[in-house]
């Protein structure tokens, strides 16, 4: 079908290789390695931040997380500090896809940023992915001295997949009495594996991201244990089944026009603003799942602009 993107987004897509707007699930390994390719290949200014790489033990499963913490390397005293979440359906992404991200995040706002490099599926189904997120945030409240955060000004960053990790997990850390999150961002977020919301059943051919990989998304996530749309699928695995939002922090949530995930980001907004959670949404018109890569275009900027705002204000900084 016809869309209608943003005149500057779909300008640049034009000047793209043809099928560079696609991604393959079949063979996610090879998925994987292209992701790594093109991650390779960004430029990444780490002038003013100091990098450093940590193993987090779960004390779930014992599995050893790899996490890597940004820190400005004029920080002196404690700041906010952010757990990141990188997307890519649950299936691919690394601590170096959205590396560029983290250092941006780090310098912009002047806080601590911790990418966690959790499993993906198939090889490891849920909950493995979201039990690492877990080890991470629980070990970033426990080293916050360590660390120079305030563990009162924690919050948790994730888009895509990112973001429903990031719902999960504050769900998680509030059932488990677990450390406080202050505020969760959650941007273009990976909620329902019922897919049955307008979008979703609408842009089945949509750039980067569509229907049919959506199902597949779901069906390596959720692993041997639950089919996608059972009744028996945890709350923890898919947020939108969530009934009772009580308790969880303040929210931020972005959608994108022509996006299958729209509509469940929306709802799940709307649910906790019915609960009473102070909630933030923003539907992005003319936009696709992932054409935030168009930086330059003037809807992308302002996108950024409001994401630095609203991170400053849910951190308190």
């Amino acid at each position: 079908m016809e869309y209608f993107f943003d005149p500057e987004i779909k300008m640049m897509m034009g000047e793209l290789p043809e099928r560079t707007l696609e991604l393959d699930f079949s063979d996610p390994a090879a998925c994987r390695s292209t992701l790594e390719i093109f991650a390779s290949a960004m430029e990444v200014d780490f002038s003013g931040v100091q990098v450093t790489n940590e193993f987090v033990k779960s004390e779930l499963d014992g599995h050893k997380v790899p996490v890597r913490i940004y820190t400005p390397k004029r920080l002196k005293e404690k700041s906010g500090g952010l757990i990141h979440v990188h997307g890519g359906g649950f299936v691919i992404g690394s601590l170096n896809s959205e590396q560029a991200t983290c250092i941006n995040l780090c310098k912009e706002l002047e806080i601590v940023v911790i990418s966690v490099g959790y499993r993906l599926a198939p090889e490891h189904p849920y909950p493995s992915g979201l039990n690492d997120c877990y080890a991470a945030l629980s070990w970033a409240s426990d080293s916050a001295d360590n660390l120079l955060i305030d563990r009162e000004r924690l919050g948790i960053y994730g888009l895509s997949a990112g973001g429903g990790l990031c719902a999960a997990l504050a769900l998680l850390s509030r059932d488990r009495n677990g450390p406080p999150i202050c505020f969760q961002y959650l941007g273009i977020p990976e909620l329902d594996d019922r897919l049955n919301t307008p979008s979703m059943q609408k842009y089945t051919d949509t750039p980067i991201w569509n229907q049919q990989l959506s199902k597949l998304s779901w069906k390596y996530y959720l692993g041997n244990d639950f089919a996608p749309g059972g009744d028996d699928v945890p709350i923890y695995a898919a947020p939108a089944r969530a009934d009772n939002l009580k308790g969880l922090p303040r929210t931020y949530i972005s959608t994108m026009e022509f996006d299958p995930l729209r509509d469940e980001g929306i709802l799940y907004a709307l649910k906790l603003m019915q609960e009473g959670i102070q909630t933030e949404l923003h539907s992005f018109p003319g936009t696709f799942h992932g054409s935030h890569f168009f930086a330059e275009a003037k809807i992308n900027q302002r996108a950024h602009e409001e994401t630095i705002r609203v991170l400053k204000n849910g951190l308190a900084l």
